[in-house]
């Protein structure tokens, strides 16, 4: 099967506008698009409420209905969808086996609900090896620029920034190169925040002055050098911040395309994990969030 841009689909406004966004990714990187719908009945919050059989017709048209939209809306776009008889969970992680990327609905802000209601985006996430999107469903339009009928002066359309949330200890390439990668595919700046603590002596912090800010300013700099090698077009801004960069990463998506951090797949404890940092994001972030799996 050829790679793909996979949306899991329940029929939220979230979901919907996952696959709005996921439409405008696949055309970005030449692929086709992949909807999946689990049948999971528990999950389908937001079917009609007319009876058993009005359900099942709901849910058979769900996925057809949704890729005829979008290829109305995208023409020339290849869009193949199906349904699944499994749970949701295994059901997308099967399908992201395929998938080039990843894209899941979220309600953002509180509390992360995704696809399917519950945990479902949020173990999903921890599991998935792929990169996963997350789109909240007032951040689908962020970033993106559009022409012909649909373009509109909104200030949601005007170009933004990728916002990249990096940590020095750990500069995974997986991570820079989906970064630089989506800022290049856009044509809009990158920018990356650091959050760091200062050294301590005898458990007290050192002073700032004694170079130890310039030190990890300098750190980033070199960190980023090759990958601005590899991406000359994309203009970068850097941004060392003290403390957890979390609150700054959610500051940023209000003004931001999209939002790239880093989950690192091995740790202390055995399974699937999501970092404070990442977790933070996710649930706080108003732009789409990437989530690349890195060890």
């Amino acid at each position: 099967m050829p790679r793909t841009v996979t949306v899991g689909l329940d029929g939220s406004p979230e979901s919907l506008a996952a696959a709005d966004w996921a439409a405008r990714e696949a055309q970005r990187r030449e692929l086709p698009l992949r909807i999946v719908h689990a049948l999971d009945w528990h999950s389908f919050t937001y079917a009609p409420l007319t009876g058993v059989e009005s359900l099942t017709r709901w849910a058979e048209r769900l996925p057809g209905d949704t890729a005829a939209r979008l290829r109305h809306d995208h023409p020339g776009l290849r869009i193949v969808h199906e349904q699944v008889a499994r749970e949701p969970v295994p059901s997308l992680l099967a399908a992201a086996g395929n998938a080039e990327l990843l894209v899941l609905g979220s309600r953002g802000l509180n509390r992360v609900t995704g696809v399917l209601v519950g945990s479902v985006a949020l173990s999903i996430v921890a599991r998935a090896e792929p990169p996963v999107v997350l789109v909240p469903t007032g951040g689908a339009g962020k970033g993106d620029r559009r022409t012909g009928p649909a373009a509109t002066a909104s200030p949601a359309l005007v170009r933004r920034d990728v916002v990249l949330g990096l940590d020095l200890r750990r500069p995974a390439a997986p991570v820079l190169e989906f970064a630089f990668d989506a800022a290049a595919r856009r044509a809009t700046a990158l920018r990356v925040i650091h959050g760091w603590s200062p050294p301590s002596t005898s458990g007290r912090p050192v002073p700032f002055g004694t170079g130890a800010s310039a030190q990890v300013a300098n750190e980033l700099t070199d960190v980023l050098r090759p990958w601005r090698a590899k991406f000359p077009g994309v203009e970068v801004s850097e941004q060392t911040v003290v403390g957890s960069p979390a609150g700054h990463l959610v500051d940023a998506s209000a003004h931001a395309a999209l939002v790239v951090v880093g989950r690192f797949t091995h740790g202390p404890r055995p399974g699937p994990r999501i970092g404070p940092v990442t977790h933070a994001v996710l649930h706080h972030s108003t732009a789409p969030v990437a989530v690349i799996a890195h060890s």
